[in-house]
């Protein structure tokens, strides 16, 4: 991964076709970045432009969490793109809850939409054409509180688990045609999603919640999240596939 800089590998992407979910602001905005500067073609999506593009990055407004916007997004992609080369899934989110208990159905269901089976949709419209042409990388953005879960984010976090197992088996079953699957799961990033959801859950509970430091002593940043999304797509990592790298700064820790 790039230690320094603005720059990913110049040119490394050089020809690529990228297409970026919730790309216009955060670490979806971050990996939009660096792909461009990499010297790939980027599209990128969100349900509506409220945030920024970064120049140069094509847009579409859809929403990922239907079927009707995944095809939306899939014929922008063809049409502006002519294909993709590289899938990221960034798109994701919920609002906490005093418990598990309190999160009402509606929001188990709209965080499954947006978390899962909105990466689900689109890979099925899009990684047919990775397999026919033997490559194409995937990266499917998760969360390092995944193994916690933590009760007031269980919805949240049910959701990314079942994009993690589901990112497994898609990556043993698209392996054999020469296409990576891989997930990155970050931690505590300095995002307006995340201190969004740090500010709700103040609101909800006023004592130190979790993620509130780390040992590496900062948050994170887009950038650090962006470099680590770039690593899998790369052809640094052409012998990885159903990985999934944890960036949260040592958070989150793990046996």
């Amino acid at each position: 991964m790039a230690a320094s800089g603005n720059e990913f590998g110049k040119g490394e992407f050089e020809g690529k076709r990228a297409l970026v979910t919730g790309g216009t602001r955060g670490i979806g905005a971050a990996v939009v970045r660096r792909l461009l500067e990499a010297g790939a073609q980027v599209l990128t999506t969100a349900r509506s432009q409220t945030g920024t593009v970064p120049e140069g990055a094509a847009f579409v407004a859809a929403d990922v969490r239907t079927q009707e916007g995944a095809r939306a997004i899939a014929d922008a992609a063809r049409e502006a793109l002519g294909g993709v080369d590289v899938l990221v899934h960034n798109a994701g989110g919920a609002r906490p809850h005093k418990g598990a208990l309190a999160i009402p159905e509606d929001e188990w269901q709209d965080a499954l939409e947006l978390n899962f089976l909105a990466a689900v949709r689109l890979d099925a419209l899009l990684a047919p054409g990775m397999r026919e042409r033997r490559s194409g990388a995937i990266v499917h953005v998760s969360s390092a509180a995944v193994p916690a879960a933590i009760p007031q984010f269980l919805h949240y976090e049910a959701a990314k688990a079942a994009l993690e197992n589901y990112s497994r088996g898609l990556a043993a079953e698209l392996a054999p045609a020469g296409v990576r699957v891989n997930t990155v799961s970050p931690g505590r990033v300095e995002t307006p999603g995340g201190e969004a959801t740090r500010e709700q859950w103040a609101r909800l509970d006023p004592s130190p919640g979790p993620g509130t430091t780390t040992p590496l002593g900062r948050d994170g940043r887009p950038d650090d999240i962006a470099d680590a999304v770039l690593f899998l797509a790369s052809e640094r990592a052409s012998w990885l596939t159903g990985s999934n790298l944890f960036v949260d700064g040592g958070e989150f820790p793990r046996g």
